[in-house]
C-alpha cells in the first residue's frame, strides 16, 4: 500500500508523535496515497508497521475522522471520505488559458512605484541560526524558562475552554480583550507608577508596533522628532519612513541629556527605563527636567519602556508617565518582551483622544492582536505567572550581569563597559585601534556571536570601536569562556582597524 511511503522517514523526537503521525497521514490522503475504496490499514496493523503504540494511532484516526478526512465504516475500519478530500485539492490550473492574452508579456517596473525603501535603510542584522553559536552574546532574545513555558501553556488551555472561548473566537473589530486590559490596568501599571482607565489603553503587536501606530498617526515630512545618540535602530527608521526631520539627542551615563537642541521639536522618542542601546537608566531630576522642557517647549514625549521590570540594583524606577500632569506623555510598553519575545504583545498608555484615533488606525491596518494571545495573556498574568517569571528572570540576568561585568573586567583589558543598573545587554568600548565589524566577524568564526554598535549612531561618522553584548539567550556557565575567546579576538584584530 502506498501510504507505507509516508512513513519511511524516521519520527523526530522534537516534535509530539502522534502530531507526526497525524501530518503524514493528511499528507498522504491529499496526494492520493490512500486509495478511497479500500479501507486504511486497522489499528493493530498500521501500530506493527510504524512501530508505534495502537493507542496512538486510534486517537489519530479518531481525530481524523472529527476533522472530517475519514468516514468510518462498521466492521470493515476507515475509509478515506473522498468528497471531502476532493474539496481540500487545489485547483489544477489549464497553463494554455494564458495565451488568450495575447500580445507580449509586460513585467512590472516596481522599482518605479515604490514610495518608500524601507529595505534600503540601515538596520541591525542578526543571523538566523544564532542558537547553533556556542557563545550568543546576543540581544533580544532569551533562554528557555521551562516553569514559564509549562504555565504559558496552561494558559493557553484555559484561554481555549468553553469558558473563555466566546471572548476571543469571533472578530473583535476594533476592540481589545476587557479581561487584559483590566489586568494591564491592575497588574502592568501599578508597577510602572501609574494608573490609567480603559479608554486610555490600546493593546498593540508589540511595542515595535505601538511606535509605527504613533509615527503612523502623528508624523508626516518635516516633522522634527529627536531621538537618543545612539538609539534605537527601528524606531529611527519609522520616523525617517514617515519623512520625519531626525535630531540627535546626545546620551551619556544618566540617559538622554536635556540641552538646547531639545527646542523647536515636535516629538521625542526616549528610552529612559533601559537606554538602547548602552541600557543606562535616566535618573529622577533628569526625567523631571525633560518634562519640564516638554512643557515649556510644547513637544509631546514618546516614552519606550520596553524593559521596565529588569532592574536589578535599588528600587524600580517610576516610569516617565507617572510624573505627566497634562497628557504630554505617550507611554510604551511590551508584555511580551521580558517572557516571550516572540509572542509580540504590548500596548500603549495615553490620553483618550490619542487613544481613540490610534484605535480607528490599527482597525485598518489589522483590526487587533490576536484575541487568543490576548485572553491568554489575560490568564498568565492574572494567575500570578507573569510576576513569578519577572522574579527568575530578574535573578537569572541579575546573576548573568554579575558575571559579565567580572569577566569583561577579567578578560578584556584595556575594553570599557557602560555601567548600568539592569537590563539585558551591556555596552562595551573596545581600545581605540580595533574595529568592532571585524572583531565581530573574526568572533563569529569561532563561535561567538556579538553586535557591532555603529549601526545604532545616526552620524554618518559613527565610532567604530563599540559593541552590544546580549546576555540573556547565553547560559551564565559558558559566559566565562565566551569573554576569554572574545578578548583573544580583539587582541587580534587590535591595529587592524580602518585610519
Amino acid at each position: 500500500m502506498m501510504i507505507e511511503h509516508y512513513f519511511d522517514a524516521p519520527f523526530s523526537t522534537s516534535k509530539r508523535l502522534q502530531q507526526q503521525i497525524q501530518e503524514r497521514l493528511v499528507e498522504a490522503i491529499l496526494a492520493g496515497g490512500v486509495s478511497a475504496h479500500e479501507p486504511l490499514p486497522s489499528t493493530r496493523s498500521m501500530a506493527e508497521r510504524i512501530k508505534v503504540s495502537r493507542n496512538t494511532v486510534s486517537l489519530v484516526y479518531e481525530r481524523l475522522a472529527e476533522d472530517g478526512y475519514l468516514r468510518p465504516v462498521s466492521r470493515r475500519g476507515y475509509f478515506v471520505d473522498e468528497r471531502y478530500v476532493r474539496e481540500q485539492l487545489a485547483i489544477p490550473v489549464n497553463e494554455n488559458a494564458r495565451h488568450v492574452l495575447g500580445g507580449e508579456r509586460r513585467d512590472v517596473d516596481f522599482e518605479r512605484r515604490m514610495k518608500v525603501r524601507p529595505s534600503a535603510q540601515e538596520n541591525i542584522t542578526k543571523p538566523e541560526n544564532w542558537r547553533d553559536f556556542p557563545f550568543p552574546f546576543v540581544y533580544g532574545q532569551t533562554s528557555v524558562d521551562k516553569i514559564s513555558v509549562s504555565r504559558w501553556r496552561d494558559a493557553v488551555r484555559i484561554a481555549g475552554t468553553s469558558e473563555h472561548a466566546p471572548f476571543w473566537m469571533n472578530d473583535l473589530v476594533d476592540s481589545d480583550d476587557p479581561m487584559l486590559i483590566e489586568q494591564i490596568i491592575r497588574r502592568a501599571l501599578p508597577q510602572r507608577g501609574f494608573r490609567a482607565e480603559p479608554e486610555n489603553i490600546l493593546v498593540t503587536i508589540g511595542a515595535q508596533n505601538a511606535v509605527y501606530l504613533i509615527a503612523r498617526l502623528l508624523c508626516e515630512a518635516g516633522t522634527r522628532v529627536g531621538l537618543e545618540e545612539p538609539g534605537y535602530v527601528d524606531a529611527r527608521n519609522i520616523f525617517a519612513a514617515q519623512g520625519c526631520q531626525l535630531a540627535p539627542q546626545p546620551v551619556d551615563s544618566n540617559g538622554m541629556r536635556i540641552t538646547g537642541a531639545l527646542k523647536g521639536l515636535d516629538y521625542v522618542y526616549v528610552t529612559p527605563g533601559h537606554h538602547s542601546p548602552t541600557n543606562v537608566t535616566m535618573g529622577l531630576q533628569r526625567r523631571l527636567s525633560l518634562l519640564k522642557a516638554a512643557e515649556e517647549q510644547d513637544f509631546l514625549i514618546i516614552e519606550d519602556d520596553y524593559e521596565h521590570e529588569l532592574n536589578f540594583v535599588g528600587a524600580q524606577r517610576p516610569a516617565l508617565k507617572s510624573f505627566d500632569r497634562s497628557g504630554r506623555v505617550i507611554h510604551v510598553g511590551s508584555l511580551s518582551k521580558p517572557v516571550f519575545p516572540g509572542l509580540r504583545l504590548g500596548f500603549i498608555a495615553a490620553a483618550e483622544p490619542l487613544i481613540r484615533e490610534l484605535r480607528a488606525m490599527r482597525r485598518l491596518m489589522y483590526r487587533h492582536a490576536s484575541a487568543l494571545d490576548q485572553r491568554a495573556m489575560a490568564v498568565f498574568l492574572a494567575e500570578g505567572h507573569y510576576d513569578a517569571h519577572i522574579r527568575r528572570q530578574r535573578e537569572s540576568l541579575a546573576a548573568k550581569w554579575k558575571t559579565m561585568l567580572r569577566e569583561i573586567g577579567r578578560q578584556l583589558p584595556g575594553c570599557d563597559v557602560t555601567m548600568t543598573t539592569g537590563g539585558s545587554a551591556l555596552w562595551l568600548s573596545l581600545p581605540r585601534d580595533a574595529e568592532a565589524r571585524d572583531v565581530a566577524h573574526r568572533a563569529a568564526v569561532r563561535g561567538v556571536l556579538v553586535e557591532p554598535g555603529d549601526v545604532h549612531y545616526l552620524s554618518a561618522t559613527p565610532p567604530r570601536n563599540r559593541l552590544r553584548l546580549g546576555f540573556a539567550a547565553i547560559s551564565e556557565d559558558r559566559i566565562a569562556q565566551g569573554l576569554a575567546i572574545l578578548g583573544e579576538v580583539i587582541r587580534e584584530c587590535r591595529g587592524r582597524a580602518k585610519t
